[in-house]
Parts: C-alpha cells; sequence; structure tokens
C-alpha cells in the first residue's frame, strides 16, 4: 500500500467477507453459483434449474390426463421423484450457502423452495397430494434474473415498491368495500327474503349476490326480483364500476412516483435481500457487506 494511503475501513458491527479461522471460501462459492447470476457457473445453475422444472411441471400436467396416465404414469412418476429428490439437495445447498438460514427459509423464495418439495413427500400419505407441486412454477420467476433481462428486473423492483407503498391505502380500501357489501348484503335480504322462493336466504348468501354484482362478475345464480331489490342491484352495478378505478388509481399514482434504478443480480449473503445498485458495496438492507 502506498505510503500515506487510509486503509479501507469497515462500517462498524459488518462481518468481514471471511470469517477468522478460514470461513468457507466454499461457502462464497456456492452462494455465488446458487443465488447469483452475474457469472458463467451462476446462469448455468439456474438454467439447468428452469428446465428441471418446466419438465417436473409438465409431467405433473401430463399425468393428470387420464389416458397419458394409463400408459406412462409409472415413467411420469419416476421423473417427478428424481426432480424432487435434485431439489431437495438444492435447498440444503441454499440453508448451507447463506449466513442466516433463518432468513432465507422465512423469504418469499425460501418459503416457495420449500413447498416445490413437500407434496411429493406428502403423497406418500396423502394420496392426491402431489398435484399441488405445481406451486414450483413460481420459481420460474428467477428467469429475469438468469437471463439478465436488466430493464424487467428493473420494472419488477418498481412493481414491489410501489405494493409496499400502497398498502396502508388498499387495506383501507378493502375495509370500506366489505363494510358496503355487508349493508347491501343485508337490505337486499330484508327486501327479497318475503317473496315466494327466493334464493336469498340468508344475510351471508345475500352479501355474496352483493359481492359478485359489485365486482361486475354476475354469475346469475341469484337476482332480485322486486322492484326495489332490482334498484338496488342497478346501484351496484353502476357502483362497481367507480369501486374498480380506485385502487388502479392509487397503484398507478404510486408507480409513477417510485424511483427506477439500476440493479444487479446480487442477493445479500446476510439477509438475502435482492436488487442492489450496480456500484452497491454493502447491502441496502443490513448493511452486510455484498
Amino acid at each position: 500500500m502506498p505510503a500515506g494511503t487510509p486503509p479501507e475501513i469497515e462500517p462498524k458491527g459488518i462481518q468481514p467477507d471471511v470469517a477468522p479461522g478460514g470461513e468457507s471460501n466454499w461457502r462464497n462459492k456456492l452462494h455465488e453459483v446458487i443465488f447469483e447470476a452475474d457469472t458463467a457457473s451462476g446462469k448455468l445453475f439456474d438454467v439447468l434449474l428452469l428446465i428441471a422444472i418446466l419438465v417436473s411441471v409438465i409431467a405433473l400436467m401430463l399425468e393428470s390426463v387420464e389416458s397419458i396416465e394409463k400408459q406412462w404414469g409409472s415413467g411420469l412418476r419416476r421423473i417427478e421423484w428424481t426432480i424432487t429428490i435434485l431439489f431437495t439437495i438444492e435447498y440444503v445447498l441454499r440453508i448451507l450457502s447463506v449466513r442466516r438460514p433463518l432468513r432465507y427459509c422465512t423469504s418469499f423464495f425460501g418459503i416457495v423452495d420449500l413447498l416445490a418439495i413437500l407434496p411429493t413427500y406428502l403423497s406418500v400419505m396423502v394420496p392426491g397430494s402431489r398435484a399441488l407441486s405445481v406451486v414450483r412454477v413460481l420459481r420460474l420467476v428467477r428467469v429475469f434474473r438468469i437471463f439478465n433481462l436488466g430493464r424487467y428486473e428493473r420494472e419488477s423492483q418498481v412493481l414491489l415498491k410501489a405494493l409496499k407503498a400502497t398498502q396502508a391505502k388498499i387495506v383501507v380500501f378493502l375495509l370500506v368495500i366489505i363494510t358496503l357489501m355487508l349493508v347491501m348484503g343485508a337490505l337486499v335480504y330484508v327486501i327479497e327474503s318475503p317473496q315466494p322462493e327466493s334464493k336469498f336466504t340468508s344475510i351471508p348468501r345475500s352479501v355474496y349476490w352483493a359481492i359478485v354484482t359489485v365486482t361486475t362478475v354476475g354469475y346469475g345464480d341469484m337476482s332480485p326480483q322486486t322492484v326495489p331489490g332490482q334498484f338496488l342491484a342497478a346501484i351496484a352495478m353502476i357502483l362497481g364500476y367507480a369501486i374498480i378505478i380506485v385502487p388502479t388509481g392509487i397503484f398507478s399514482a404510486e408507480i409513477i412516483m417510485c424511483r427506477k434504478t439500476e440493479v444487479t443480480t446480487q442477493a445479500c449473503p446476510h439477509c438475502m435481500h435482492e436488487g442492489h445498485d450496480n456500484d452497491a458495496k454493502y447491502c441496502k438492507s443490513c448493511g452486510g457487506r455484498l
């Protein structure tokens, strides 16, 4: 180091990349391959993982077709078990490669990774539960990281920020809508229940009708027969169009306000947070060194 050059100082409370006693170059390398897609080995790993996911989901779907299951069922089940075992090994390696295993296990992808393997094992005791393995298709979200689609990665970060920012507003909006549905369901019940052969036999069924009407789904299995009931239904239909606009406007406005930033595929080995800036050296969430 040239004279007069101050040494780089690590922030307080941040552990160095390599723990005392020579921790795990293997752990850092494993983390780089499994969780990141900036290197050739990391990209290859994720591409093979995606192929396995696609093969597994296709095999699961084909097995549900009776004619195919009769002829190829045993082969499809062998494929499913082989991939499940590979996913189990991968899940264990993911836990070993992070410094805070519990943080990974309780994260979104950690839960998805676990749910991707549990149904196959449960099918031994609960027949038919293997169909729930289709949840592993959620792991395809990683395609944005694998092929370095930076623009799509940035847009996904904007959507996540907007969702978090609008959470309180949407909850309040939903509470208002639930209250409105209860009131409208009770009103139509009072109006329609005295009629002969009325389908509005209880307030819960009437609330169900109100929800179907306001959301403009309109199954048609229940409809008011009296003039006051039809008038109330007309109000609910018009109200439905106005209600749809509210959450859309809230979310759209928040997206516009969110600042778009360049991000990488790096995942923090300490807290598993993703979406760091290109020049980031420390995690924006926990402060750990990347």
